[in-house]
């Protein structure tokens, strides 16, 4: 039975209205968006509460991004516009309840947009879709653990199991659902990483022994310069722009570069700061590089030939590095025609900002995701990684490198065990704590869970949080995989799309989210997450939860886990050599005291030592960074290593074709839409839109809201999406944009970076026609 479909809905093909694209952001619409969004979700006086604890001491961590909050003080608003956002979509008093799945069938949700069907409001039951119907119905928690563990158990290989896990997930419950997977007997955990910063966790590791960033917030503000490459701050993490209007006010430089010059780096009006709302705001970058979608290793290297030739701090590289005279050659010997070719950026502008680079004694890097999703991501942040090596950026304050998470835990659940390439050490020690023995051999992540899915290898995917099916390239291929599991387990607070296309039979499980108080029998719980910077703290919701048969994830875990332990491994126990010598694990104990959880997390993995204690400290604990605490870096080499990467960037193989990027828009976060304006691009409407160079429109005939149809080409094989409208906008010529998910169809799912396996959602080769119903 076909009970969904991935094809356009109607409010997805309405024509959009393109205004002029603004000059400042945030400031007074900042605060009138804040409003709207609070008081229409959850009504003044849940606004006012849930506001009033979000990020703050005792209150409960930002289900939005992994900007970090200063170390020793809160303000009276300490969240930003889009954090807001999030907050009253989770804390919505709408509610997706029994009576709407009883009066919409799959196949009538599907036909419905992304934004109409987060709009339904909050989970409130346990729903099943049986095989062969086409409506979900309530089912007990009890049977729906009863279901999936007689699923799992029935499999022939623990490997055709996947669990999936989004990066709003507690360091408390990803280390269960680990520990879960592990206990089945596979290491298939795929993770939202694998989808954004999985590029840069690979690059930093071989280069700098640690797959994370090497600076604190307070950085910011002893910088002299600070570069932001591949970023949207004003709408992925509003908060960074008042780290950077600091920064600037203490006289540090700010240079963007990106293919769009967004509004964040231009002009910035603090909401909280009167004189700067009513006031021009502050100015933020000084310079802005529009260099071409993927250009960016190209011009790191031409920066590195500048500083070469200028001025490095030969103190560090002597003490503490490895193949710079590699380096320096495989640099002196890259032509500049080939750097300006790649990059679209001059060799006069490269020089200037060089020089600029050469002169400064503590710069700071940051990236997201416009140079992580890229054939050649990992090469690319090993360039810029080199970079900060020339100058000495790295571990001293004021300077570093600065990968931007996304999301408020996904850098925690990596650290805590969220990992299809565990560790030996790792391993060992949860066996030595747990009595589990995990599997040694590596798991899937997502594009390999994919691709297993499709050859049917996969008899049940378990997904905690997150959607799947909307986040990951190549939507077409996803929900062929996604249906052909035996099982489908969703663990989430509303509905999305990876709910309605799904294996034989289907599961709804809703739980807690951030906002809400987490009550279990030894009292109300806390949980803590890891931000972008690696302190550790905790988090409490202070709402009454949605709906009084949710529960949290942790004892969703638990229960699926001792479901699974009571009613099939017992029985089987001396039949596997597995189990043999097993000691009991008491899932449920755990959940009813998650301080439990956490003196396991302390056993296990390094730097969590009074764990308890600290996490409850006012602004948490940092977990040790050895490249920026003692310099230390634990490479092969034992040093910081100059990588040696051959010069790349997207080609382009046919005449007419562009390189597309995906970008969100200010009213989404991820796969979560919010409305359908994107106010600091002044786009209102609609979603279906390509960004186009007007030259580029004007040379092939095209005009303002034509509608088309866009190809995209890898490896001979074409897909393709119709009915997209053009606007004109200030992007570099040959390079388009458009908007995720929705574009998501076009990402070839063997298009991947290389090392990393990150889909390459930032450059695609597409072609784009006129749509024959113009």
């Amino acid at each position: 039975m076909d009970r969904g479909t991935t094809e356009t809905t109607p409010l997805e093909r309405i024509r959009p209205i393109k205004g002029p694209v603004k000059k400042v952001a945030a400031g007074i619409p900042a605060v009138i968006s804040t409003m709207k969004h609070g008081l229409s979700n959850m009504g003044p006086i849940k606004s006012l509460v849930n506001l009033n604890n979000v990020n703050k001491f005792g209150g409960f961590d930002c289900p939005g991004c992994a900007w970090p909050d200063p170390d020793n003080h809160r303000t009276i608003a300490e969240f930003c516009e889009n954090g807001a956002k999030a907050v009253a979509d989770e804390g919505t008093n709408s509610r997706a309840n029994e009576e709407f799945w009883a009066k919409y069938s799959v196949k009538d949700i599907s036909e419905k947009s992304d934004f109409w069907l987060n709009s339904q409001g909050r989970l409130t039951d346990p729903m099943i879709l049986k095989k062969n119907c086409n409506k979900y119905e309530k089912i007990g928690w009890n049977s729906a653990f009863e279901l999936i563990a007689e699923n799992i158990n029935s499999m022939n290989n623990p490997n055709n199991a996947i669990f999936y896990t989004s990066g709003r997930t507690s360091n408390e419950a990803a280390f269960l659902w680990q520990l879960l997977a592990r206990r089945i007997g596979t290491n298939n955990l795929p993770d939202c990483s694998n989808m954004c910063h999985e590029s840069s966790g690979v690059a930093l590791s071989e280069s700098i022994g640690i797959g994370k960033g090497t600076v604190k917030l307070n950085d910011f503000e002893k910088s002299d310069l600070i570069l932001v490459v591949g970023q949207n701050p004003g709408t992925n993490h509003p908060r960074m722009l008042t780290s950077l209007r600091n920064a600037k006010k203490k006289g540090a430089s700010i240079i963007s570069i990106n293919p769009l010059y967004e509004t964040g780096m231009n002009r910035f009006k603090h909401p909280q700061n009167p004189i700067e709302i009513l006031g021009k705001g502050s100015r933020i970058s000084d310079f802005h590089i529009p260099i071409n979608i993927n250009g960016d290793m190209a011009l790191f290297r031409g920066f590195a030939k500048v500083l070469i030739n200028n001025q490095i701090n030969n103190e560090f590289i002597d003490n503490y590095t490895h193949g710079f005279e590699d380096y320096k050659k495989l640099v002196n010997e890259t032509e500049w025609s080939d750097i300006t070719y790649h990059s679209g950026v001059n060799k006069k502008t490269i020089k200037k900002i060089g020089n600029i680079i050469s002169q400064s004694k503590k710069m700071i890097i940051c990236w997201a995701m416009g140079l992580t999703q890229h054939k050649n991501s990992v090469s690319t942040i090993q360039e810029i990684s080199n970079l900060c090596l020339l100058g000495g950026h790295i571990g001293i304050e004021g300077a570093g490198l600065c990968p931007v998470r996304g999301h408020s835990n996904v850098q925690g659940d990596r650290t805590v065990g969220i990992n299809h390439k565990p560790n030996k050490d790792f391993l060992d020690k949860l066996n030595e704590h747990t009595g589990i023995n995990a599997p040694k051999e590596h798991g899937f992540d997502a594009v390999a869970s994919v691709n297993e899915m499709i050859k049917g290898n996969t008899d049940v995917f378990l997904s905690m949080g997150g959607n799947f099916l909307s986040a990951m390239s190549d939507t077409s291929i996803t929900a062929q995989a996604l249906k052909k599991c035996k099982l489908t387990v969703q663990i989430s607070t509303k509905p999305n799309r990876s709910h309605i296309i799904t294996g034989e039979t289907a599961l709804i499980l809703p739980c807690l989210g951030r906002t809400e108080i987490d009550h279990r029998k030894t009292g109300n719980q806390i949980v803590t997450v890891e931000n972008s910077m690696g302190v550790v703290h905790s988090s409490q919701g202070t709402s009454l939860p949605a709906s009084e048969n949710l529960k949290s994830e942790v004892a969703i875990v638990a229960g699926i886990a001792q479901a699974f332990e009571n009613k099939f491994l017992k029985r089987n126990h001396n039949k596997n050599e597995r189990w043999k010598n097993y000691m009991s694990f008491d899932w449920i104990e755990h959940s009813n005291d998650y301080d439990k959880i956490r003196e396991l997390i302390e056993k296990v993995i390094p730097g969590f030592d009074d764990y308890n204690i600290r996490c409850r400290n006012k602004g948490g604990f940092y977990l040790p960074n050895p490249p920026r605490d003692n310099r230390i870096f634990n490479t092969n080499t034992g040093k910081a290593n100059f990588m040696c990467n051959i010069l790349s960037s997207q080609e382009k193989f046919l005449d007419s074709s562009f390189i597309m990027m995906t970008i969100r828009s200010h009213d989404q976060y991820n796969t979560t839409i919010y409305g359908m304006q994107d106010r600091y691009r002044g786009i209102d409407r609609g979603r279906r839109v390509v960004l186009v160079n007007e030259e580029d429109m004007i040379d092939r005939g095209w005009n303002k809201y034509d509608r088309v149809d866009i190809t995209s080409h890898y490896s001979g094989v074409k897909r393709s999406a119709d009915n997209w409208y053009l606007i004109p906008y200030d992007i570099p010529r040959g390079n388009v944009a458009t908007y995720f998910p929705e574009s998501n169809v076009l990402i070839p799912i063997d298009s991947v970076a290389e090392k990393s396996n990150t889909p390459t959602s930032k450059s695609v080769e597409v072609t784009i026609k006129l749509n024959s119903n113009n």
